[in-house]
């Protein structure tokens, strides 16, 4: 399983900037970064994985988005032109991920995993802001510079506005 170790050794290796944050309880998802951390839920981010079938084909699909607009299965069905799509189980999430259910950091997915990445998040976010996702650890989170993240993060950018994203 990935951690917050290997993060910061991968971080540390690219040079970039980074701070592994030590949190004062313990996150059972990402959902509760905000709340945790006093800071607002636009600038947490976090990864939902879904199973989509497409041509009676299923597969695993990550999407990268913040915790303010955390995508619906119907909205990646439309951008996909997907028949069906629902939430992946935590053993999917934890086996094609190699983080644990609802702790997984957009970096280090692996690269056969398809990933794409809410372009509202990227659009709305200032690139010197400061955002918080996850590292499969309950303890820690990863705070670095938006500018950072998303090059990093090996996605591909999707519009999703027309799609009608939950809040």
């Amino acid at each position: 399983m990935q951690d917050a170790l290997a993060i910061h050794r991968w971080l540390l290796a690219r040079q970039i900037h980074h701070e592994i944050v030590r949190l004062p309880r313990v996150l059972t998802s990402a959902d509760e970064l905000p709340e945790v951390l006093g800071v607002p839920p636009e600038t947490c981010v976090t990864v939902t994985v879904f199973e989509v079938t497409t041509r009676g084909c299923r597969e695993p699909v990550a999407v990268i988005s913040s915790v303010a607009r955390r995508p619906r299965p119907s909205v990646i069905a439309a951008a996909l032109g997907a028949e069906r799509v629902r939430p992946a189980s935590s053993y999917t999430v934890n086996a094609v991920t190699d983080y644990a259910a609802g702790l997984v950091c957009p970096l280090l997915l692996p690269e056969k995993l398809t990933l794409l990445i809410d372009r509202r998040l990227v659009d709305a976010t200032d690139p010197d802001v400061f955002v918080h996702t996850a590292t499969g650890e309950r303890m820690t989170a990863l705070r670095l510079r938006a500018v950072h993240l998303f090059p990093l993060a090996s996605g591909k950018p999707v519009e999703l506005a027309g799609h009608g994203l939950a809040s």
